[in-house]
């Protein structure tokens, strides 16, 4: 069986040529055969890429050597099936969408605490923890106390922002003196955007997990985690537990939402087709396209042969189309973050 790696990156940097950069980046992608997305903006670069080792070190290696890129991190995973069908490079006004102009995380985003810190820093009585994820990302899991903002999309965080600045918001504060906050996401980049914002709005010590929460999840054992659930992924895992073991949820293809045991148990759900989250939201036609589709995926399985799939239709739920990709693929695994 043949050995891919994955590898997960982005970083905030100054990019102001960034466009320029997307036709070189997809063809030294192309060149060594490695396939998935990396978005490109003036605010830096984010995405997960797949190929042989070899071709995805020298594609790691490419964007280091522009020194504006030279301490990129990535993260690795390896896979026996290739995740990606194709490469795409895209330009983007951001690399993950908050909707605030003028926001330079690179320069203002929140101070870092390590995951062998984090337990300490929550416990504190005058800290708001907040969970900048999505509502069907936070209803899997979460923290011990942590808000959940009930965000459909990372853009509506600010609008929920401003309302919970306001008197008896829990972002108001007391005697004018606006609380300490920490933030954390899946991998990082949501919570650097966000820590950013809040500092921008007045906040001064804001705060947020290193490495996200799969860095915890690694490096703190369970005997003293503070989490509880498991933490929804954006691959073929779907949610992962203490040890980055593999989750209990499962994806359901029409819309998107991640499956706990009690769903997948539901006269609702029929796998491929519905769940009890989007059962009677589509039409007919969808339906029988939706049933085919995995009937489609029922026999590739059975012949033991990888299955590309066709489009699916318009999510109902969280989604699929994360920053340009089609349903049939892997999703960016820095979190939609």
């Amino acid at each position: 069986m043949p050995h891919y790696l994955t590898a997960a990156l982005y970083q905030f940097v100054d990019l102001p040529d960034y466009a320029a950069l997307v036709a070189p980046l997809q063809a030294c992608c192309d060149t060594h055969g490695v396939k998935g997305t990396l978005l490109l903006a003036e605010e830096g670069i984010n995405g997960t890429i797949a190929g042989s080792p070899e071709g995805v070190h020298a594609v790691l290696a490419w964007l280091r050597a522009d020194p504006r890129l030279a301490g990129l991190q990535h993260k690795e995973a390896t896979a026996e099936v290739l995740p990606f069908y194709r490469m795409k490079v895209r330009p983007k006004r951001e690399i993950v969408t908050l909707g605030v102009p003028g926001l330079n995380p690179a320069q203002n985003a929140g101070t870092y605490v390590k995951p062998a810190d984090w337990n300490a820093l929550i416990e504190q009585p005058d800290v708001v923890l907040i969970d900048v994820r999505n509502d069907y990302e936070v209803k899997i899991g979460s923290f011990e106390g942590a808000i959940d903002p009930l965000t459909k999309t990372f853009s509506e965080l600010p609008g929920w922002v401003e309302r919970e600045a306001q008197p008896g918001g829990a972002l108001a504060g007391t005697g004018g003196q606006k609380p300490r906050v920490a933030m954390f996401c899946t991998g990082g980049i949501r919570c650097e955007k966000s820590t950013a914002y809040l500092r921008t709005q007045g906040f001064d010590e804001v705060y947020h997990l290193e490495g996200g929460i799969l860095k915890y999840l690694e490096t703190v054992p369970a005997e003293h985690s503070r989490w509880h659930g498991d933490c929804f992924v954006f691959d073929e895992r779907v949610s992962v537990s203490h040890g980055l073991a593999s989750g209990h949820h499962e994806l359901c293809r029409s819309c998107r939402w991640p499956l706990g045991p009690d769903e997948i148990a539901s006269p609702l759900f029929e796998r491929g087709i519905s769940c009890p989250y989007c059962h009677g939201t589509r039409s007919a036609q969808a339906l029988a396209g939706l049933a085919e589709r995995q009937r489609q995926v029922d026999l590739a399985r059975q012949r033991a042969q990888p299955h590309i799939g066709a489009r699916m239709p318009e999510k109902t739920g969280p989604g699929a189309k994360s920053e340009g990709q089609t349903q049939c693929e892997s999703p960016l695994d820095n979190g939609g973050d």
